[in-house]
């Protein structure tokens, strides 16, 4: 049987290549300033960023509508 395509936007999207996308195109800086955390802020990195976001749902709800944001922009 087949499936409908899911109409989650975040279908198929890991984390962490949701944060390589957001890094490459916001950086640290600018991701700190969309989302105040200490892990964009303070010594921040992919790692520690992952790590981060997974222990922290209202943390990773912030960045996966800030994703969705920028994906918007870019399909401008």
């Amino acid at each position: 049987m087949n499936q409908p395509p899911s109409k989650d936007p975040l279908h198929g999207i890991t984390l962490e290549m949701m944060l390589k996308q957001m890094i490459d195109y916001y950086g640290f800086d600018q991701l700190y300033y969309h989302v105040p955390v200490n892990c964009f802020g303070n010594n921040p990195s992919l790692k520690s960023s992952l790590t981060f976001l997974r222990k922290t749902p209202w943390a990773r709800t912030k960045v996966e509508k800030l994703y969705l944001r920028m994906i918007e922009e870019q399909n401008r």
